[in-house]
């Protein structure tokens, strides 16, 4: 998890679409969100009542090959309108949780 977020940024995750479209329901929580093909508007209004949005956009890349593992790849990005550092970092703490993915 990052210690601070721009107001646009562009990620690379690991994950088909149709994985993607699985877990961002659970990833926005509360927040009112409507999705448009490959792109989703996501309404963020904070604790204090300033409100916000995130504009999401994403397209599938070529997977990403290391010997014989194949790992698919969405290239994602994210820009936020009316959200200050703090309101970003609040939002993105509770995405980043619901999107991590590991092993153990």
């Amino acid at each position: 998890m990052q210690a601070f977020y721009e107001a646009t940024f562009s990620r690379e995750m690991g994950c088909t679409e149709v994985e993607w479209l699985g877990w961002l329901p659970a990833a926005m929580g509360s927040h009112h969100w409507q999705r448009n093909g490959q792109s989703a508007c996501v309404d963020i209004q904070n604790t204090n009542g300033s409100q916000g949005q995130l504009n999401l956009r994403w397209q599938e890349a070529l997977p990403r090959r290391i010997a014989l593992i194949s790992i698919p790849r969405l290239l994602v990005s994210f820009q936020f309108e009316g959200l200050d550092d703090g309101q970003r970092y609040t939002f993105m703490r509770r995405f980043d949780l619901y999107m991590q993915r590991g092993g153990g």
